[in-house]
């Protein structure tokens, strides 16, 4: 089929609004002159299904198993993320104008706005996925796209372990601080792999504990019996209508959570997540970008200095609310992994300092200084100097 047939149908289905069944594409055929066989019919409507309702030519690479992201840079630049590095695909997109129809037409389904007032749109998709996109003349070399694919389920433990993604000594090391019911942030960059880790151990929890999760986008997804889950909403186009994670952390405190989640900490909503912690509600945890573990308190600080919390203050609470900070980081070929694993106390000038308890490199796995306290904590359970 033509280029300009093909167009020419695609403009009559999206006109009309209608999904393009293979009854509609034989018609649509028909109007335009012409006729084709069954196969050549359910070929026109499966691309025209994949570009009007589907993610376009990114269809088959959202469907691989062991895809994480997928990236588009230009018609011709299309990227994957499998957990060792990005790859370059095959996919290229007609042109740039194409790029666009799907960034726009995915956000649309999101229910979200994407246009030149509006150039840029962070979003989740219906199945899960998570869409970022940005319009020229923001993106200087066109429409960016990325998707980030949530798995239907969460990791086990044991996948994890075989992945690499936790270390030798690593699975004990995690249900120790689970069974002690101790609060932790798991920390890393982007996509270093912390909301995947985080559903693992929330799978681990005893399924007599309420999980109540509070995210700005709902990823996590851990495979656990009792589970409330909480998400962030913009405003409308009016400006109306925003609800903030500040206010599902509010919100979730009155919910009587076992554990309390922060999907990712990264605002003024450190606070009440802070305040909860140190009112009971133990073994709560979440995520917060860091470069290393070590940067977690001054990262925590100027999240809480947001909310107009003194450093003091902050750090009062944080030494009484927090116990441990796994960190991850992608290794010289991409791969997750589990890098650090620290526990926290306060300095002589009462400012909370992160301290190495274990560490997993080249020399393999690794107690240090930190590790007597992180025995006495898993022992005991809970926080505090």
């Amino acid at each position: 089929m033509s280029d300009t047939l093909l167009d020419a149908v695609r403009t009559r289905l999206a006109g009309s609004g209608q999904e393009p069944t293979p009854a509609r594409v034989a018609a649509a055929l028909r109007e335009e002159g012409r006729l084709l066989g069954d196969t050549e019919v359910l070929g026109v409507v499966r691309n025209l299904r994949s570009e009007l309702v589907g993610a376009g030519p990114l269809e088959p690479l959202l469907t691989l198993p062991d895809v994480t992201d997928v990236l588009v840079c230009a018609p011709d630049q299309v990227w994957i993320d499998r957990g060792a590095g990005l790859e370059r695909t095959e996919v290229r997109f007609a042109d740039a104008a194409a790029v666009r129809r799907l960034a726009q037409r995915l956000a649309a389904v999101a229910g979200r706005r994407l246009d030149d007032a509006r150039p840029w749109v962070d979003a989740r998709l219906p199945d899960g996925t998570r869409l970022h996109a940005v319009l020229p003349p923001i993106a200087v070399a066109g429409t960016c796209l990325s998707l980030r694919v949530m798995r239907p389920r969460a990791f086990t433990l044991a996948e994890l372990v075989a992945a690499g993604t936790v270390p030798p000594g690593g699975e004990a090391l995690l249900r120790s601080v689970l069974e002690a019911r101790l609060s932790y942030v798991i920390s890393g960059g982007t996509g270093s792999g912390k909301t995947t880790l985080l559903s693992t151990l929330l799978g681990l929890v005893g399924p007599g504990e309420r999980i109540v999760l509070a995210e700005d986008s709902a990823e996590l997804r851990p495979d656990h019996p009792h589970v409330v889950r909480l998400e962030a909403r913009p405003a409308n186009q009016e400006g109306r209508g925003l609800v903030t994670l500040r206010d599902l952390v509010r919100q979730a405190l009155r919910m009587r959570p076992d554990r309390l989640v922060v999907g990712e900490v990264r605002g003024p909503e450190v606070t009440e997540l802070l305040s909860a912690l140190n009112t009971g509600h133990e073994g709560g945890c979440g995520t917060v970008h860091a470069n290393a573990a070590s940067d977690v308190p001054a990262r925590l600080e100027a999240l809480g200095s947001t909310a107009g919390l003194d450093r003091a203050a902050l750090h009062s609470q944080l030494a009484a609310a927090l116990s441990v900070v796994i960190h991850l980081e992608r290794d010289g070929v991409g791969r997750r992994r589990i890098a650090e694993l620290h526990v926290l106390e306060r300095d002589r000038d009462g400012l909370v300092t992160t301290v190495p308890a274990a560490l997993w490199g080249a020399q393999g796995f690794q107690q240090v200084v930190g590790w007597p306290r992180l025995q006495r904590l898993c022992a005991r359970g809970g926080a505090g100097s």
